[in-house]
């Protein structure tokens, strides 16, 4: 079977735009690490289920708890900015709309990450 890549392209792994397999790693990286962190927040909130709000908020401020919900959200969010990207780029044709567009998403995803992010403390620090 012929390759319409080049030579060049064939030896470092890259597709048309330069970035190769890079973008496919970073996605299934981030894909495991979030199984995990998503089987831990389920059987967690599972665990939780019926709590009062003292209950669920000592629970968060437990030093571990804090770093897995931080790791979790973040991963999340990156990983949504990954597929969300992905889309835009696939689907989106006329390319000042794709720039704009994958600005606002970026900006909006950053936003919510911070968001969720410093909710997370503020719960845990108890202010």
């Amino acid at each position: 079977m012929s390759s319409l890549r080049s030579p060049l392209g064939r030896a470092r792994g890259w597709g048309s735009t330069g970035e190769g397999s890079h973008h496919w790693w970073v996605m299934r990286l981030s894909s495991v690490a979030m199984v995990p962190l998503m089987l831990w927040l389920m059987f967690s909130l599972a665990a939780l289920a019926g709590a009062d709000h003292a209950t669920v908020t000592a629970w968060l401020a437990f030093p571990l708890n804090t770093a897995l919900m931080i790791l979790a959200v973040a991963t999340l969010f990156f990983h949504a900015n990954m597929g969300l990207q992905v889309i835009i780029e696939d689907y989106v044709h006329h390319a000042g709309l794709k720039f704009a567009t994958l600005i606002a998403v970026k900006f909006a995803l950053i936003l919510l990450a911070v968001t969720g992010i410093v909710a997370i403390f503020r719960i845990a620090f108890g202010s």
